[in-house]
C-alpha cells in the first residue's frame, strides 16, 4: 500500500502562506533565469553589423559604431564574424557546467536563500553591464557571458536543498514544475525584447532584463528564508505544521557527503543518466528543429512566433499538469513514490523516443514535422514528476549534489548535439542524413526511459542520513524520520 499523507493546508491566516510566496519567488526565478540567458540570442541580431541593410560598406577590421535602425534609431554595431558570434552564444556554458555541483553542494552547506538569491543577483548586475562589455571589446563580452554562466549555474541544483526544508513529500512533484517555469520565460521573454529593440534599440533586452533581476533579487531576500524556523512572519500554524512534516536538522556542523554509497548507487544514476538522455533530446530539438525545417522543409519557424512560442508554453503547462497528477496519486494511496517515478519519467523520456520513430518516417510533411517537435517537447515537460525530483525522494540531504552531478554532466549534451547533427549533415544536407539523426534520438530517449524504469527509485536510501561531522568533540546521534 502507497503511503499517504494529508494535503498541505492552504489558508492559515486568510492570506498567501511562506510556501505559497516561496513556490510563486522560484516560479518567477526560474523565468528570470532564462531571461538573462536568452536575451543575447535575441539581441545579437540588432548588435551585428549587416552590410545589406546597413550603409557602411567594406569593412575588414572589427567595427564600432552607429548606423542608423530602420526605426530611425541610432545603434552601435559590431562587425563580428560568424565564428565569433558562435563563440559568444556558447561561450556561457563554459561558465555554466562549473558551479552546477558545486552550487548544490553550497546550498546544502550554507542555504539555498543565499545561494540562489546572490547567483541571479550579481547575474543581472553583469546583464546591465552587458552594453558596457561589449564596447569594451570582444573579449570583455565574452568573458562576461562566461561569467553570467558561472552564476546561473549555482541556481538550479540550489533549489533542491530549499525544497527539502520548506516541501512537504507529497507535494514536491508540483514545486519542481517551478524549474519548468524557465520554458515560460523564455516564451515570454522573446516577444518583449523584440518589442523593445525595436523601439528602443539592441540595449534595451539587457537593461531591461538586468533590472527587473535585481528586482526579483531584493523581493527574494525579504520574503524567502532557508528554513520555517528562520522566517521571522511565518505563523505559529504554519510553522508547527511543516515543522511536523519536515523534522528539521538541529545536528552541529553539517552532513559530509557520502561519496562512496552515493556514487555507487544504483537510483542515483539512474537518474544522472535518464537526466543526461532526456536533456540530449530537448537541446537537439529545439536548437535543431528551426534549422532541419528551413533547410528540408523550406520554412522558416522563427517567423512564425506563435509556433516558436507554443512548446515552450506547452511545456510548463504539462509539468504543473502531471506534477499535480503525480502528487494526487501518490497521496491518496494511489501510486506509490516509486510507481510514480517511473510512470512519469516513461511518458515524459519514453514517448517523445517513440515520436522520434514517426518523425523518421513522416518528417519529410511540414506540419507533421512541426506538430510532432512541438508534442514531444510538451510530454517532455511531465519529467517534473518523474525524475527531476526524485533526489528528494531517495536522499534530501544530498539532492542538491545529485542534480548538481546530473546537470553537469547533461550539460555537454548542448554540444554533443550539435556536433551530431553537424557531423551527419556537413557534407549532405537530406531527408535520409536527417533520419539517422531522428534514429539517434530515438534510441537516446528509449534508453534514458528503460535505465530508470529498471533502476529507479522514490525509496529513502540507507547512506541518505550518515552521522554528522563532529565538532569539539562532540558527537550527537541523528535523529531524522524517514519522509
Amino acid at each position: 500500500m502507497a503511503k499517504t499523507e494529508k494535503s498541505f493546508p492552504r489558508n492559515f491566516t486568510g492570506c498567501l502562506t511562506c510556501v505559497q510566496v516561496l513556490n510563486i519567488m522560484v516560479l518567477l526565478g526560474f523565468m528570470l533565469n532564462y531571461a538573462l540567458r536568452v536575451n543575447l540570442t535575441i539581441a545579437i541580431v540588432e548588435m551585428l553589423y549587416d552590410a545589406k541593410n546597413h550603409t557602411v560598406a567594406n569593412i575588414t577590421e572589427p567595427f564600432n559604431g552607429t548606423v542608423e535602425h530602420p526605426g530611425h534609431i541610432e545603434q552601435t554595431r559590431y562587425h563580428w564574424d560568424t565564428k565569433q558570434k558562435n563563440l559568444l552564444l556558447g561561450c556561457f556554458f563554459w561558465g555554466y557546467v562549473l558551479t552546477e555541483l558545486p552550487g548544490g553542494r553550497l546550498a546544502e552547506v550554507i542555504g539555498a536563500r543565499r545561494v540562489f538569491g546572490y547567483s541571479t543577483l550579481l547575474a543581472s548586475v553583469l546583464t546591465l553591464l552587458s552594453p558596457w562589455a561589449a564596447a569594451a571589446g570582444f573579449g570583455w563580452i565574452v568573458a562576461l557571458r562566461v561569467a553570467l554562466g558561472f552564476f546561473l549555474g549555482a541556481t538550479w541544483p540550489a533549489i533542491l536543498p530549499m525544497a527539502s526544508k520548506w516541501i512537504p513529500p507529497m507535494d514536491r512533484s508540483k514545486f519542481m514544475s517551478n524549474m519548468m517555469a524557465s520554458s515560460l520565460g523564455a516564451a515570454i521573454t522573446m516577444p518583449i525584447c523584440g518589442f523593445l529593440i525595436a523601439h528602443f534599440g539592441w540595449e534595451s533586452a539587457f537593461y531591461f532584463t538586468g533590472i527587473i533581476g535585481v528586482m526579483w533579487s531584493v523581493a527574494w531576500f525579504a520574503v524567502v528564508y532557508d528554513t520555517p524556523t528562520q522566517h521571522p512572519r511565518i505563523s505559529d500554524t504554519e510553522r508547527n505544521y511543516l515543522t511536523k512534516a519536515l523534522p528539521q536538522d538541529t545536528t552541529k556542523g553539517h552532513t559530509p557527503v557520502p561519496w562512496r554509497a552515493l556514487l555507487s548507487s544504483p537510483p542515483v544514476w539512474a537518474i544522472v543518466v535518464t537526466h543526461g538522455a532526456s536533456v540530449f533530446g530537448y537541446f537537439t530539438v529545439v536548437n535543431q528543429l528551426p534549422t532541419y525545417i528551413e533547410s528540408i522543409l523550406h520554412y522558416n519557424i522563427k517567423h512564425n512566433g506563435l509556433l516558436s512560442s507554443l512548446p515552450y508554453l506547452g511545456k510548463y503547462l504539462c509539468a504543473l499538469a502531471s506534477s499535480v497528477l503525480a502528487d494526487s496519486l501518490r497521496r491518496s494511496g494511489r501510486l506509490s513514490t516509486t510507481a510514480a517515478r517511473k510512470l512519469f519519467t516513461g511518458f515524459a523520456v519514453g514517448l517523445p523516443g517513440i515520436m522520434m520513430l514517426v518523425q523518421a518516417f513522416y518528417g519529410h510533411d511540414r506540419v507533421w514535422s512541426i506538430a510532432i517537435f512541438t508534442l514531444a517537447l510538451t510530454i517532455n515537460g511531465a519529467v517534473t514528476a518523474g525524475y527531476l525530483g526524485n533526489g528528494l525522494d531517495i536522499a534530501p540531504k544530498f539532492s542538491g549534489t545529485i542534480f548538481g552531478i546530473a546537470n553537469t554532466l547533461s550539460s555537454l549534451g548542448g554540444w554533443l548535439s550539435t556536433f551530431m547533427v553537424g557531423e551527419l549533415t556537413k557534407h549532405d544536407k537530406t531527408y535520409l542524413q536527417w533520419q539517422k539523426v531522428f534514429f539517434i534520438l530515438a534510441g537516446t530517449y528509449a534508453f534514458g526511459a528503460l535505465v530508470f524504469l529498471v533502476f529507479g527509485s522514490g525509496e529513502l536510501q540507507p547512506w541518505s542520513s550518515p552521522r554528522p561531522a563532529p565538532q569539539k568533540n562532540e558527537e550527537e546521534p541523528l535523529n531524522e524520520q524517514k519522509v
